[in-house]
């Protein structure tokens, strides 16, 4: 099947699109989280290393929406689109990373206790949930912006459901960034 079909039922079904990834994306998290997900164990160094390149791709990712903000608010269409791709391919190698390091290798547990215990917990909390329910929003606004021209977005939903998916996506990993500090650089931590 050509691009242009695939693109062509991706713009007439863009909510049906949506909902497809994102049960494939929700499906691969679940799957690398249950053992379901075939995949080889890695070493803890490899773990400790996938963590860190996270959160590289994660300030990056976050970088580059704060930049797509800031260029759509200054009707620097092309750059939005630019910055908003690079932040979406950034995620998906983020997600390649962090269903690798879940399923192959284990989880860190922080050694904190107390209020930085329970604020680290609802800090992480906040992260996780963001981060499941922007998937579909965020894939939303990509199907809608890779299947329409810009004079054509004006017409549907994409600026409404970007905003809000530049602001949950901003600030689930700007959570992320800050427990990945908490637990990595500041405080101990434990296999769990």
């Amino acid at each position: 099947m050509a691009v242009a079909q695939l693109q062509s039922r991706a713009r007439a079904r863009p909510r049906a699109v949506t909902a497809v990834l994102s049960l494939i994306g929700y499906a691969l998290v679940a799957g690398a989280f249950t053992g379901t997900l075939p995949l080889p164990e890695i070493s803890t160094d490899a773990v400790i290393l996938l963590g860190d390149a996270i959160a590289v791709v994660n300030f990056f990712a976050l970088c580059s929406i704060l930049a797509g903000v800031y260029f759509i608010r200054n009707d620097a269409v092309r750059k939005h689109r630019a910055a908003m791709l690079t932040a979406f391919g950034l995620i998906m190698l983020f997600l390649v990373l962090y269903l690798t390091k879940v399923g192959a290798g284990f989880e860190k547990e922080i050694l904190a206790e107390g209020v930085v215990w329970g604020a680290y917990i609802a800090m992480l909390a906040v992260h996780i949930l963001l981060s499941a329910v922007s998937v579909p929003v965020v894939l939303h606004a990509v199907v809608l912006g890779l299947t329409h021209s810009p004079a054509e977005l004006c017409e549907t939903i994409h600026a409404r459901v970007g905003r809000i998916a530049a602001a949950a996506w901003s600030l689930s990993l700007f959570l992320g960034l800050v427990t990945y500090v908490m637990l990595n650089h500041v405080y101990m931590w434990q296999p769990r």
